[in-house]
């Protein structure tokens, strides 16, 4: 009799430190899904051309994933957005030279990581982000035929045909409250948007090969339910 009351005193005190335990690292991780929109400011740092960053927009949806007892959240981004970029060249036979405005579809997929400084209404975040964009399209096409500044015969449209594919790291800060952040990103191209030229037989003199790296600002406003 002794012994049965002694195995049930032990048996209650292991369930109740048991349940106390498993209460205690019970953390309820929320997700969520946003909606986010605003603008960029584009440009492509290289020494082939002499560029100004110019302004666009962009759009797209956020999976998020709310750790309490870490350090840091999670989110999922697929981002569409449309980029400018202006370009010096001038006009044939003329000694003027203007910014030709070009304009680049991109669509992004990005993993963030949101490091928590003020719990989650300050943030740090960063990540990598694989990218798909479009050629670089002339927004006036009366711009065809100028010659790109610094060449002889380098044609605004004969660089059209840049990088399709492209790996980018994100960097920036979120602050807000509940629903609603306001976000500010940059984004750097790690990868040669401006590769692809090299491999088309354009007459450039003894000018080096393109090389060039995508730099975006993006301010954004995030709802999330």
């Amino acid at each position: 009799m002794k012994n049965t009351k002694h195995f049930l005193l032990v048996a209650i005190c292991i369930g109740f430190v048991t349940i106390s335990f498993a209460q205690g690292k019970n953390y309820k991780i929320k997700n969520g899904i946003g909606l986010q929109g605003g603008i960029t400011q584009f440009d492509i740092m290289t020494d082939n051309f002499e560029t100004k960053a110019n302004s666009g927009f962009i759009g797209g949806m956020a999976a998020s994933v709310d750790i309490p007892h870490r350090w840091y959240n999670l989110s999922y981004n697929i981002q569409l957005s449309q980029n400018h970029i202006d370009i010096n060249a001038s006009s044939l036979g003329s000694l003027t030279e203007e910014y030709v405005e070009y304009k680049m579809f991109t669509a992004n997929i990005s993993f963030l990581f949101h490091l928590k400084l003020i719990s989650n209404n300050l943030t740090i975040d960063a990540g990598p982000m694989l990218q798909y964009n479009s050629e670089l399209e002339l927004e006036d096409d009366s711009k065809e035929g100028y010659i790109i500044s610094g060449y002889d015969n380098l044609l605004t449209e004969d660089i059209r045909e840049i990088s399709n594919f492209n790996v980018n790291g994100a960097v920036g800060l979120s602050l807000g409250v509940r629903r609603l952040k306001l976000r500010a990103q940059y984004i750097y191209g790690f990868t040669n948007i401006l590769g692809k030229l090299n491999d088309k037989d354009l007459d450039i003199g003894n000018n080096k090969e393109f090389k060039g790296n995508q730099s975006l600002l993006a301010f954004t406003a995030i709802i999330t339910f």
